[in-house]
């Protein structure tokens, strides 16, 4: 199995729900002013990942090229109230969409510091910035189908003598209105998924090899005992209300014992795991 060996010394989390509206990540910035150009994904992954490093004692500790980040991003998120003066401002007499008002004018209309906030490598960037994070990385997109291919990568990464230490992370900021459109349209026909489960969400688990963790006297917190991925017969997907950020988050808030986690994404990818909890 390919996470043979190999331990969870660290893991953190950060999970909004209901009008929980933001965590703060300025204890972890090298540079308190990349702030601005930081949106609801990069706070939550930076926080998630820097309460892993903490828990697996290496709070401390500049990771350099010997630790690699592997993350998976939910969906592009975009709020109403961002988009709405683009929209106006690119439509004709007649309330129809005009391209040559929206290339002449309704594109400036947003804030152009959005697109920072919103692209799918901009959470790794922050991490890996303000951790000193050198190592191998990769970013998958968007469900978690792709953070279980993350983990896989990790795990490949580690046996292979690539790196010493894995920075597997998820994230996912669901709440809002083009990740809820998406969402309705991935829905089976004539169901509607439980938006108001939706949450905002990041976590991180911190992989090492279990003889390392051992040596620099790390706690062993999870071990996996099962693992699979592969693609489902029936593709209809399992509505996750976390997301991308479901597996490391489900891990995060294990109590010990055995933990069974299992999804599948409207991409058609399925995948379970079993992991024994400290």
């Amino acid at each position: 199995m390919i996470l043979d060996g190999l331990a969870v010394s660290g893991m953190g989390c950060v999970v909004l729900l209901g009008e929980e509206t933001g965590c703060d990540p300025l204890p972890y910035l090298k540079v308190k002013k990349s702030r601005k150009f930081m949106g609801r994904q990069d706070d939550m992954a930076v926080v998630a990942t820097g309460r892993a490093l903490a828990c697996a004692g290496l709070a401390e500790t500049a990771q350099g090229e010997r630790t690699g980040l592997y993350l998976a991003v939910g969906y592009i998120p975009f709020e109403a109230r961002d988009i709405d003066p683009v929209l106006q401002a690119s439509l004709d007499a007649d309330g129809g969409f005009d391209m040559r008002r929206f290339a002449a004018e309704g594109y400036q209309r947003g804030n152009p510091l959005l697109t920072f906030r919103c692209l799918p490598n901009m959470p790794a960037y922050h991490i890996s910035a303000n951790f000193d994070v050198q190592g191998p990385y990769v970013v998958l997109y968007p469900g978690v189908g792709q953070a279980y291919q993350a983990l896989e990568e990790a795990a490949a990464a580690l046996h292979a003598n690539e790196i010493d230490r894995a920075l597997v992370v998820g994230v996912a900021h669901q709440r809002n209105f083009l990740v809820e459109h998406q969402l309705r349209r991935l829905a089976p026909a004539g169901t509607e998924p439980d938006l108001a489960a939706l949450g905002d969400a990041a976590g991180c688990l911190v992989l090492e090899r279990a003889g390392d963790a051992a040596l620099r006297g790390a706690r062993d917190r999870a071990r996996s005992l099962s693992f699979a991925l592969g693609y489902a017969q029936d593709p209809a997907p399992l509505f996750d209300p976390l997301g991308a950020a479901s597996l490391p988050v489900a891990l995060s808030q294990a109590a010990a014992g055995v933990l069974i986690h299992e999804a599948r994404h409207g991409d058609g990818l399925w995948a379970q795991s079993r992991w024994e909890v400290a």
